[in-house]
């Protein structure tokens, strides 16, 4: 039967490994949920992994110290607000070297761990690998919603990125404004777009990324939703199930994985495929930084 991950530390500033848990919603513009997703996620993480994983063919090991914690109340908070904590949250882990994996709820809850990241760190070092169905380049949110959510709207996030220096990678591309695309290409950010154009290799990705130092954030609508249907802005093409896994491996064999997060679960009733999903990537994650760690 299966075991699923080993939560072995009470503590998560002693941790090796910290699974942090932001469930927020507020800024969600089409179907709302995403705040329990990270519950939902959990449940499969803990309870419904396999303890080997074929994709990265190891499991984490029992001798990292794994924590898990969750922000709480985070969803009664302004963007702002969510933002300055998840920050403050992220910074205490990886003061002390820990791997931060975070589960959202919205992509918003990205630009904190974001910001923590780019407060130690050269920014201009690290490239943002974000696999999503959409850019994610808005300035805020103004040009869709009656009652905006200003500048930390969760179609912001990878804006957010490019002003705190980071560079961009943006993965299985396919609903956008025509301003993001603009705003990407006169600041030549590598743009893999899905549906116009072949799939390119995983290789071709990751040698595309001209850092060493990459973090991940993988919004699950970046994935087709034959296999991640319960999120909150769907969009039909997206990478393949498979593909996806090939991606991820390459890109901690080639590369050194920061920080990483999968956000946008919106659990729906009478099905748990897309949250038992997505505790698959964040176990791959984890299994593969074990076989792969620089």
């Amino acid at each position: 039967m299966p075991t699923g991950l080993k939560i072995n530390c009470s503590d998560p500033s002693k941790a090796d490994i910290v699974i942090l848990c932001a469930p927020y919603d507020r800024t969600a513009s089409f179907r709302k949920g995403a705040v329990k997703g990270p519950a939902a996620i959990v449940s499969s993480l803990k309870y419904q992994m396999e303890t080997y994983d074929r994709f990265a063919g190891s499991m984490p090991s029992p001798e990292r110290k794994i924590s898990m914690c969750e922000l709480r109340n985070l969803n009664r908070r302004s963007p702002s607000a969510m933002v300055s904590c998840v920050k403050q949250e992220y910074e205490r882990y990886i003061n002390h070297g820990a791997f931060v994996l975070m589960i959202g709820g919205e992509h918003s809850v990205s630009t904190g761990a974001l910001e923590a990241l780019a407060s130690l760190n050269n920014s201009r070092e690290i490239t943002v690998c974000q696999i999503d169905a959409h850019l994610d380049l808005r300035h805020d949110d103004s040009d869709y919603s009656d009652s905006p959510h200003g500048m930390y709207a969760h179609c912001t996030v990878m804006r957010r990125a490019v002003d705190l220096g980071f560079k961009c990678a943006h993965v299985g591309v396919r609903a956008y404004a025509k301003e993001e695309m603009d705003f990407a290409r006169d600041n030549g950010h590598k743009v893999f777009e899905w549906g116009i154009s072949p799939v390119p290799n995983p290789e071709i990705i990751v040698e595309s990324i001209t850092t060493d130092l990459v973090y991940l954030t993988i919004d699950v609508d970046g994935i087709d939703p034959a296999y991640m249907p319960a999120t909150g802005t769907p969009v039909q093409g997206g990478l393949e199930w498979y593909y996806t896994f090939n991606l991820l491996r390459s890109l901690f064999q080639n590369k050194e994985i920061i920080g990483a997060d999968v956000v946008e679960v919106a659990p729906r009733p009478f099905d748990v495929l897309t949250e038992y999903g997505a505790a698959q990537l964040c176990y791959t994650i984890l299994a593969l930084r074990e076989t792969c760690k620089k």
